[in-house]
């Protein structure tokens, strides 16, 4: 029996994050487009909603991954269009969430800002835009933005990553 999950991830460019996790094996669907929270974090924010088999790649090893391939210790002016953002759909998630992130604190040299909330919406991107690496990776924002975190999967995170879907990569 598949134990499919969902977690919500925001950081950067959502074609990015779209592309790294489209690349991991245990994720079985990437949802790309705008994430809310509630209170002050309810504007919407780039994001994916990452669905995975929890049996194949742990919720952690999903957040390590994110906290290693956009800028999770830069609080830069375009944090509401870009937050650094775990979103959860369960407290079960939400608590092993911000273990997650605390553990992970002193390798970052305590400069972590990514923070945890709740889900509440989502509104997905236009067609057009979805799935945009795999529609243009020879594009020059692809080459110059999404490459690089493509291969830090295949150099940190290789035995996580579909190599299939990342082969032009490592001809």
């Amino acid at each position: 029996m598949e134990l499919i999950s969902k977690i919500a991830l925001g950081g950067g460019c959502h074609w990015c994050t779209e592309a790294v996790f489209q690349s991991l094996i245990g994720v079985e669907n990437v949802e790309q487009g705008y994430v809310s929270s509630v209170d002050g974090n309810n504007a919407f924010s780039e994001a994916v909603i990452v669905h995975f088999n929890s049996e194949l790649i742990s919720l952690e090893t999903l957040i390590e991954i994110h906290l290693y391939t956009h800028k999770s210790t830069s609080n830069h002016s375009m944090r509401t269009k870009y937050r650094s953002a775990i979103y959860t759909f369960s407290e079960d998630h939400n608590s092993q969430s911000e273990a997650i992130i605390k553990s992970f604190q002193k390798e970052f040299d305590n400069k972590l800002i990514t923070k945890v909330y709740p889900f509440h919406s989502f509104k997905a991107s236009r067609e057009a835009v979805q799935n945009y690496y795999q529609k243009n990776p020879e594009k020059p924002f692809c080459e110059t933005f999404i490459n690089p975190k493509l291969k830090l999967l295949l150099e940190q995170f290789s035995h996580h990553t579909n190599i299939e879907k990342l082969s032009h990569l490592t001809e």
